[in-house]
Parts: structure tokens; C-alpha cells; sequence
């Protein structure tokens, strides 16, 4: 095997933790997401609301905190978003470095 098929092989092993490492923010941010969905729907039907500051909870707005948890749904979903971009150009990527490999090694065969 030459050094530059070495190396592509080096680089797949590289793109395929950084997707690893995607793929478990993606997770996180969903698990969020999960979470916000359901702390609006619990708002939804509730009469008193509290927000936690530091280590303490304090009364606050329906409104404000409604309005609070769907602005960090959206950026939540804007991260989600994101993740998806890189982890597709990341797909992407190493689906062209592992058919050059492939190409390089049937040569090789021959």
C-alpha cells in the first residue's frame, strides 16, 4: 500500500470520529428539544409557573416563559439544523475518500 492510500485511510479513520462526535451533539441538542416540547406543553395547562435561577425557583410569567422556551426551541433547532449540514458534507466527504481507496487498492490488484 502506498503512502498516500495510507494516508486517505488516515484521514477516514479522522472523518469517522468527527462524525461520531457530530452525531452525539445532534443527540444532545434533540434530547433539548425533547425537553423544551415538553416544558411548553406543561405550561400549556398549568395556572402558576416558576423559572429557575441559579438554585433557586421563582414565580414568573406564563407569557415570558412561553416566549423564552420557544426562542431557545429555535435555536436549538437552528444548532439541529447544522449538525445535519456537517454531518451530510462529513458523509459526503468520506464517501469520496473511501471510493478513491477503493479505486487506489483494485489498481493495485491488477
Amino acid at each position: 500500500m502506498n503512502k498516500d492510500t495510507q494516508e486517505k485511510i488516515g484521514q477516514l479513520q479522522r472523518i469517522e470520529q468527527s462524525m461520531q462526535s457530530i452525531m452525539m451533539q445532534k443527540q444532545q441538542f434533540q434530547a433539548q428539544l425533547m425537553e423544551i416540547d415538553s416544558a411548553i406543553s406543561e405550561l400549556e395547562g398549568s395556572d402558576e409557573s416558576y423559572k429557575i435561577v441559579g438554585n433557586i425557583m421563582v414565580k414568573a410569567s406564563k407569557e415570558d416563559l412561553n416566549k423564552d422556551l420557544k426562542q431557545k426551541k429555535e435555536l436549538v433547532e437552528l444548532r439541529i439544523k447544522t449538525l445535519e449540514k456537517q454531518e451530510k458534507d462529513t458523509k459526503d466527504k468520506a464517501t469520496g475518500i473511501q471510493s478513491e481507496v477503493m479505486k487506489e487498492l483494485e489498481e493495485k490488484k491488477k
